[in-house]
């Protein structure tokens, strides 16, 4: 027979139990650690390393698009971080590699092309159509000299998207692949920003490689540059009258300004027929913006589409001077 005493007991001893009306205690989640992603880029930094190289795109195809006289596009294909050892074995061979020292640091910034776009960007400057295939072999002397200007050309758009008016990328000579971990250790992680450039038709890829060193300096340029928030709100200046201004519309013409033709060569135009201006085909024409003569043009193609290629600016327009 139970007592009332033994029965108070069991109570208390059943509320001490570990499953009696406690808080459940939080699940707690356990990942396993991977030491490789340590330093690796935060989602705000990634997102402002893409904008910044997605303005450097948009430059870098219009300094092409002049220099090789043909339209391109240029746009941002990858962000990544690996060391640099790793990075070395993926590179394919004969790749064109040009190291830019920093003139305000130690370390180099890595250009690398593909020579899928190496040949055609040749092939362009030395007046071809840049369209013909070639096979993987060594550049010529007369190829690499060329090639030095494009990558030149590279780096100075580079310099310009950063916004670091005090560090300037010096040029080096072609290397290969197994002479990178002079330049960074090979176990250190490196930047890699992989650009997609198509032109006339062919598709390749080149990537800027930077080392931790400079990658810490550009995040430290990019906080600098960004604007203060106050109250949760950005702070958008209004633009001024003149970039008002620059950005309207006026309507652009090139033709041949004044040219007089008799009353019954009109008469007498027909489907099919030719009217002679009776003008030198080396007469220029006229670039005219919004009635008034601006530039000399003479008539051309780019690539599918006509063009004017601008000649002397005309003395009755100071367009530009102010």
């Amino acid at each position: 027979m139970v007592t009332s005493q033994e029965k108070a007991e069991g109570v208390v001893e059943v509320s001490r139990q570990p499953g009696s009306k406690r808080i459940p205690e939080k699940p707690r989640s356990i990942h396993a650690c991977n030491f490789r992603s340590a330093g690796r880029l935060s989602n705000d930094n990634a997102r402002s390393l893409t904008a910044i190289h997605e303005t450097f795109a948009r430059q870098l195809a219009s300094a092409l698009d002049v220099y090789l006289g043909t339209g391109l596009e240029v746009k941002i294909q990858t962000l990544d971080q690996l060391p640099l050892k790793d990075h070395i074995a993926s590179i394919p061979p004969l790749s064109y590699i040009v190291p830019f020292s920093l003139s305000t640091m130690q370390g180099a910034i890595i250009v690398e092309c593909d020579l899928a776009l190496v040949f055609p960007i040749v092939e362009l400057l030395l007046g071809g159509p840049g369209t013909s295939e070639n096979s993987p072999r060594e550049l010529s002397e007369i190829e690499e000299e060329i090639m030095q200007d494009v990558m030149s050309l590279i780096a100075r758009q580079a310099e310009n998207a950063w916004h670091m008016p005090h560090m300037a990328m010096v040029f080096n000579r072609r290397i290969k692949s197994s002479l990178l971990h002079q330049y960074c250790p090979p176990n250190e992680k490196v930047t890699l920003v992989k650009f997609q450039l198509e032109l006339a038709g062919i598709k390749g890829s080149f990537q800027l490689v930077f080392p931790a060193s400079f990658l810490n300096v550009l995040l430290k340029q990019v906080k600098l540059e960004q604007p203060q928030r106050k109250g949760g709100l950005r702070y958008f200046p209004m633009p001024s009258i003149r970039e008002r201004v620059l950005e309207c519309d006026v309507l652009l013409t090139a033709g041949l300004p004044r040219m007089k033709v008799a009353v019954r060569d009109l008469i007498a135009l027909e489907p099919g027929c030719l009217l002679k201006l009776r003008a030198p085909v080396r007469t220029p024409g006229m670039l005219t913006a919004g009635g008034m003569d601006v530039f000399e043009a003479m008539p051309v193609r780019n690539g599918s589409k006509k063009a004017a290629q601008l000649g002397r600016r005309t003395r009755l327009t100071n367009w530009g001077m102010e």
